[in-house]
């Protein structure tokens, strides 16, 4: 948290163990405010997925639902504060299956 920069970069902290209510409390409440406050004229997704809990490298709990939710989010914040613009990048994730299925998601909810 206490990681900032100059005054422009927002973490929130997650447990090991952590799953996806507690992932998307924290950006309801904390990081999607900031964002929204910064007043972006483009928001661009770093799109990971190891953050699955079939994901050999992560200790969190999201499941591919989890992550359209959190894209569901950024999409309208992109809409609100960017007239809609909106860049996703492919990043981690290393299990197969759950990859597949997030990246689906995450896709679908990216319309």
């Amino acid at each position: 948290m206490t990681e900032t920069g100059c005054g422009n970069i927002h973490n929130a902290p997650m447990r090991s163990g952590d799953d996806g209510p507690a992932v998307i409390a924290a950006w309801q409440d904390y990081l999607l405010p900031k964002v929204k406050a910064a007043k972006p004229e483009l928001i661009i997704l770093s799109a990971g997925f190891d953050a699955h809990e079939d994901d050999p490298l992560a200790s969190l709990r999201l499941q591919a639902e989890d992550f359209a939710t959190l894209t569901t989010m950024i999409r309208h914040l992109a809409e609100d504060v960017a007239d809609g613009r909106l860049v996703s990048l492919l990043e981690g994730g290393y299990d197969l299956a759950a990859l597949k299925a997030s990246v689906t998601a995450h896709l679908n909810a990216m319309r």
